[in-house]
Formats: C-alpha cells, structure tokens, sequence
C-alpha cells in the first residue's frame, strides 16, 4: 500500500516542505510542546492570537501550550558566529481563524539566523516561493521592505501617534485616511501625495522597483531600495517568478524590519504564509544575531478542494 494514501493533504504538505528545506541546509529543530507563559504575555503583539492556553506546573510555575514556535526557537536556542538554519514541524495551539476555537494546528517553518545578509534574504525568499508551489502552482508571494515604509514616515517627521494611524490605513488600503491623517500632520501636499501612493504601489518588481527611486528622500531609504533590488534581481535571475511587491503588506514593527513576506495561493482567502526579518524582536529578547524566517499555516491548506491543481 501507498503510504501516502493514508496521509492527510497537511502532512503530505509537510513531508514536502521539509525535503525541500533540508535539501537547502536547513536542520531540523524539536521542542517542548509548552513553555513559561511569560515568554508570550511579554510577546502578545507578536502572536497570531493574545488568547493562550496554560495550566500550572507540579512546582507552581504557570505554563502555556507553545501558540507560536519563533519565540520559542529565540529563548532556548543562542547567538552563534556564522548563520544557523532551523525548520520545524510542529503543532500550536491557538484559536482557529474559521471557528475562533482552540485547535492543535499543523506549522511548518523555518528561522535563518546569526549574520543574515542579502544572500540569506533571497534564499528565504526563494523557499518561501517553493513552498507556495508545493501546496499549489496558482500562487503568489507578496513582498514589502518595512524600512522604506516607516523611513518615508520618518523623513517627514509624522508623529509617533501619526504613523500608527497610517500604518493602520495603509494595511487597509485607505488612501483618504492616509490623506486625512498627512493633512492633520501639516504635510505639503506633494509629500501627502507619495505617503498616500506606497497605498497603491502594488505589481511585478520589474514595474514598481523604477518607481521607488522618488521615496529615496535620504541615504537610509536608498540603501533600503538598493538592497531589496539587488535581492529581487537575484531571485529573477534564478528564475523565481510569482512575485509582486506590496506596500500596503505591514507588520508590527516594534519586532519586524526589512523585509516582509505574505504567500497566497488560489481557493484560500487568507494567507497561508508569512514571515520576514524580525532583529527587532531578537534585540529585544537579547539576541545579538540578526534573524529571518517565515511560517505555513497547514490548517488553511485543508480548505483546498484539490491540491496541485
């Protein structure tokens, strides 16, 4: 008997994913189904939910049911020279997205960190789009750089309250509340005009990386824009196609920078991917490495009526 025939589509997903991640380097990482609650409760806007199970330990100490598997990789793995590549497969525990209830739900994924470059971005980059394309070849994998973002914020000095608001609008796609919010900041209406575009400035790198010359208002948004061309150059030269760049794609960041990524593919409504670069929260859990990664929520794929199809 075929094995695969008893397997389920996640795990057939899974077994794919994880030869794909292992052909390129990456070592497999085993955990604890459950850690200190505090590790979350000081991580909540970095989790896919605030709502978390935990029990009390035999020695008092309150535990939770792991609802993520990044933070837990952080706390007990250390800084090393050189760059680290981990993949997982495991379960969380956290509401499920159609049914708001707790569900022990399927997660693949992988972290590279330690001395993450543009080399390491693309790779990531790269298997991310391989994964897409292991759970169906109808896809695509959306792309920001969170740097040119909050760097255009920044060089027109929007207040803190101010770019939250139009973090908030422009992850809506709400050009007037961008508007209403660059007026109240006292903008020249040319600088609310390219606030408002990032909005809008959606489609193939090859059309909208032209057009991010006129955000370089400063060397830190140029070197931004350099490094996210040079990255996505690569990928086109391999032959990686499938990609569009998406301004509107934000995530917190207090804990994201760079790079950020959101896969897609036909017959889900929401993502079945995301990830991106996140030294913000690894400064922030006293992490000295830089870090990116991304994570597959199996639980979506078992909407798919058909897989490869």
């Amino acid at each position: 008997m075929d094995f695969k025939s008893v397997l389920t589509r996640e795990e057939l997903v899974a077994l794919s994913l994880r030869s794909i991640y292992a052909s390129h380097g990456y070592t497999q990482y085993r955990m604890s189904k459950f850690e200190e609650y505090d590790l979350y409760a000081k991580n909540k806007d970095f989790l896919v939910s605030d709502n978390i199970i935990t029990f009390t330990d035999t020695d008092g100490r309150l535990l939770a049911l792991k609802p993520d598997v990044t933070l837990s990789i952080i706390k007990n793995d250390r800084d090393s020279e050189g760059i680290k590549k981990l993949y997982y497969n495991e379960n969380v525990y956290r509401p499920s997205r159609g049914t708001r209830s707790f569900r022990e739900l399927m997660q693949v994924g992988l972290e590279c960190m330690g001395e993450v470059g543009e080399t390491e971005i693309a790779e990531v980059i790269l298997l991310a789009k391989m994964s897409l394309d292991a759970i169906s070849p109808d896809n695509v994998l959306e792309i920001s750089h969170l740097d040119i973002v909050s760097g255009v914020l920044s060089a027109f000095n929007i207040s803190e309250e101010g770019r939250g608001r139009i973090y908030t609008y422009l992850a809506a796609k709400n050009e007037r509340g961008i508007e209403s919010v660059c007026e109240e900041e006292g903008l020249a209406p040319e600088n609310t005009a390219l606030v408002t575009r990032l909005a809008t400035l959606y489609g193939e790198p090859g059309r909208v990386l032209p057009e991010l010359s006129a955000f370089c208002l400063n060397d830190g948004i140029r070197a931004a824009v350099d490094s996210l061309s040079r990255v996505l150059t690569s990928l086109e030269a391999g032959g990686v196609r499938g990609i569009s760049l998406d301004f509107s794609l934000l995530s917190d960041m207090s804990y994201y920078n760079g790079i950020a990524i959101k896969g897609f593919v036909s017959g889900i409504p929401t993502g079945v991917l995301s990830g991106g670069q996140y030294d913000r929260l690894m400064k922030k859990m006293n992490r000295k490495s830089r870090a990116v990664g991304f994570a597959v929520y199996l639980d979506e794929i078992s909407k798919l009526s058909c897989l490869g199809e």
